[in-house]
């Protein structure tokens, strides 16, 4: 890893959310930050102007965008020490009113966009012999909730991704972390600017979805998670000198997920007479 005050942070969906908190975060601590999202719209107000500032137009899923993005971030800063894989989005809404087009625009950004700009940035990160690649996960990563099937689908995807990663660039001095967040107060319920909801309306589900829906837009601006705080934590977990593979965001988010890992072991311990009874004799 660089020296800390020469660190190189290439953060995406820098321009709202946890994106722009960890951006802020980041150059508070004086490191060179590469800000990127779709839109920049806004950007420079949020995160001022500087010498250790690169504001730069990147939708992940276009590759000539992130050839040109990384580009411009070694012609400017000359290496890349921290990947912040955050941009994407909630596709919610119950799995069979979701239409395969809204599956695979999901999968393209969260999973294949994440990859794409990651896979971009291994050379790099290779031939410094360090580096961290950070990507923004969820809880429903780990246990998934009603309404979100397609939307944890795509961060199951990242989180098996990322563990494998871990274990194929640990000899290259690159490491890997998952950050978890359970519900933070950002735009990630509001259908317009990030949320999608299903196209499709079949009745039976009719009660259902209301319900789902109106929990969203009421939980909307009142999530208890504090985005600054995350930054702030986040960065510090980085900079310990045995920082964790997986860090869970959130008030109560580990008890959460502790819950729901005891009970899939137990689940599996229950069922152990039967799963030992399957090898040949």
């Amino acid at each position: 890893m660089a020296d800390t005050n020469n660190q190189v942070w290439l953060i995406t969906g820098a321009n709202k959310g946890l994106g722009v908190a960890i951006a802020k975060e980041a150059l508070a601590k004086g490191y060179n930050v590469v800000a990127t999202a779709r839109n920049t719209a806004g950007m420079e107000d949020e995160l001022g102007k500087s010498s250790n500032l690169l504001i730069a137009t990147l939708d992940i899923t276009n590759n000539e965008q992130i050839k040109s993005t990384v580009d411009t971030a070694l012609e400017q800063f000359g290496r890349i020490d921290v990947l912040v894989n955050n941009a994407g989005y909630g596709q919610l809404g119950y799995f069979e009113e979701t239409t395969e087009k809204q599956i695979r625009e999901q999968m393209e950004t969260n999973v294949f966009g994440t990859m794409r700009l990651t896979r971009e940035l291994l050379p790099i990160m290779r031939k410094q012999r360090s580096g961290s690649i950070i990507t923004v996960s969820s809880v429903v990563g780990i246990t998934a909730t009603e309404g979100g099937s397609v939307y944890s689908a795509s961060k199951f995807a990242l989180e098996g991704w990322m563990e494998g990663l871990n274990i194929e660039l640990k000899p290259f001095g690159i490491r890997c972390m998952l950050v978890e967040p359970g519900p933070f107060r950002t735009d990630f319920s509001n259908a317009k600017t990030s949320a999608k909801f299903s196209d499709l309306e079949i009745e039976d589900y009719n009660e259902q979805r209301e319900k789902m829906q109106n929990f969203y837009n009421s939980f909307h601006k009142n999530e208890p998670g504090d985005p600054e705080r995350l930054a702030k934590a986040l960065i510090s977990v980085l900079l310990d000198s045995n920082p964790p593979f997986r860090f869970i965001g959130g008030t109560g988010m580990v008890d959460f997920i502790n819950q729901y890992l005891q009970r899939r072991q137990t689940e599996y311990n229950n069922w152990r007479e039967v799963s030992d009874k399957t090898n040949f004799e």
